[in-house]
């Protein structure tokens, strides 16, 4: 299986999924970090993450598969929602919120 094809899977097979560097209890850049609370003040407890420090091939397959070049990167259902800028934004506004709570 490729990469982009194992990060597909990845991104599918769970409902909440974030790309950072480092873990939910460790998260190893600023940006990682405020996603990781970002998405806790939104109930997600726990998300699906995928460390890019572990795997080069993710860390830069990653980048490709939403054309976006930085990490972390947040997908919800599959979609790509953005990085933690976005997140923030969204989470001001209420967006992401809505977009987080359980059908």
């Amino acid at each position: 299986m490729d990469t982009q094809e194992r990060i597909r899977e990845t991104v599918n097979g769970h409902p909440v999924v974030l790309f950072m560097k480092g873990s939910t209890q460790f998260p190893m850049c600023g940006f990682s970090a405020s996603a990781t609370q970002i998405l806790k003040a939104c109930g997600v407890d726990k998300p699906f993450t995928v460390n890019v420090l572990e795997d080069e091939e993710i860390r830069q397959g990653i980048k490709e598969f939403a054309n976006w070049p930085t990490i972390p990167q947040l997908y919800v259902n599959g979609e790509f929602v953005g990085g933690s800028d976005i997140m923030r934004e969204m989470y001001q506004s209420g967006e992401l919120q809505q977009m987080l709570a359980p059908k």
